[in-house]
């Protein structure tokens, strides 16, 4: 947050200052670091604000940071008062020192973590507390960072391949309105003055243009609030359910939204095994991640996990599975290594993830272009199809 303080140096001479700082007695002391004696300080709201309210802990960086210190032979609290130093960003530094705090108080680091104000994920502080029982945090640190590396490179590459077929359809979209609302009109004017008979559907686009020069800004303000109806009702969670849910229920989409599902809970599950956490609370932990319609399955599974069956058998009987994630428990349960084939079978459904995008994207593409091109084509041609019934009369 940003802060105009008028203050005084020993000599008397008074100065503006404008600091970030977290809060009013942090911008005050670091005043006073300058050598200035504070005399007013207020807030001060400027366009940025938002942008600096939304800025979340950099928990990735913070774990590779503190990984290499670790690893380097400082010991926790060396560590995170290094990088409580270097620290530049207000709100980071914050973070820290209450961090440091709570470790000076004699709480564990997961304690430390889960009672800041940083909003640590519920995943990174099992990790952690996991790894306080063994010694092993740079070990549970390097996991969750590939963890969360995995995570954001699957959602990359949807996000990628999305990319493209939206910014066809945006300029498709634009282009076709283009020729509804500025072009279609003026040759309904000139149609208009010619006179003579015209091919329906040509009749009925420039009935539309007709209806667009008379009604224009009132057409467009009910296509802008429809549009930003669209987008509040989109932004709203409730929304993002229903779509979700019928989402679900497509057949081919639906599928693959399941086996996204089962490849992040099946990686955050191995993650927290491999770590040491117990096979129930780690369930529990994660259940969080699937959608609500597997909640309850997994309650379900859980149920009969603790009542003694086997995972793989109850994970089968509740839906929790695919066959070659059976195949895969069964082998982790022989071995012991449950946590690594867990990690194996997410690694295994995100291949196959980003493999099908890839497909869907290819074969959508061509198929939105051309509904695109017959689209945008089909209003040329009506327009110009008067014109052509009018060459050939003249000859």
């Amino acid at each position: 947050m940003r802060f105009e303080l008028k203050a005084v140096r020993g000599g008397g001479e008074l100065a503006l200052l404008a600091l970030d700082a977290a809060d009013a007695g942090d911008a005050e002391s670091q005043a006073r670091g300058q050598g200035y004696t504070v005399l007013a300080i207020k807030a001060k709201a400027d366009w940025l604000a938002w942008r600096r309210h939304r800025q979340r802990f950099p928990l990735v960086l913070f774990c590779q940071e503190l990984m290499a210190l670790l690893d380097a032979g400082l010991s926790l609290m060396e560590s995170l008062e290094t990088l409580n130093e270097k620290e530049l960003r207000p709100e980071v530094r914050q973070t820290l020192a209450r961090i440091i705090a709570s470790l000076h108080d004699g709480h564990p680091l997961s304690h430390a973590l889960q009672d800041s104000e940083a909003d640590f994920p519920a995943l990174f502080v099992a990790t952690v507390r996991a790894s306080e029982k063994t010694g092993a945090i740079a070990e549970a640190l390097a996991r969750y960072v590939a963890y969360q590396t995995q995570m954001d490179t699957v959602r990359r590459q949807v996000v990628s391949a999305s990319i493209y077929p939206i910014m066809l359809t945006v300029v498709g979209g634009l282009v076709t309105l283009f020729l509804m609302v500025y072009v279609v009109p003026r040759f309904s004017h000139i149609y208009a003055e010619i006179g003579g008979d015209l091919p329906l559907m040509s009749r009925l686009l420039m009935n539309w243009g007709k209806l667009l020069a008379a009604h224009g800004a009132l057409i467009l303000a009910a296509v802008l609030l429809a549009l930003t109806a669209l987008v509040y009702l989109v932004t709203r969670p409730a929304s993002k359910r229903r779509l979700l849910a019928w989402l679900w229920h497509l057949p081919t989409v639906g599928l693959r939204l399941h086996v996204y599902q089962l490849a992040r809970f099946y990686r955050s599950l191995g993650m927290l095994l491999r770590g040491g956490m117990p096979l129930v609370t780690s369930l529990n932990m994660v259940s969080d991640l699937l959608d609500t319609s597997l909640r309850g399955q997994l309650e379900q599974a859980t149920t009969s996990i603790r009542e003694g069956q086997s995972i793989s058998r109850a994970m089968e009987r509740h839906g929790l599975t695919t066959p070659v994630a059976l195949r895969m428990l069964r082998v982790g349960e022989r071995t012991g290594r449950m946590g690594e084939m867990m990690e194996r079978m997410a690694a295994f459904y995100e291949e196959e993830t980003a493999r099908w995008v890839e497909r869907f994207t290819k074969l959508f593409e061509p198929v939105l272009m051309a509904f695109i091109g017959v689209v945008i084509g089909g209003i040329v041609v009506l327009m110009y199809i008067p014109i052509f019934d009018l060459a050939g009369s003249i000859r």
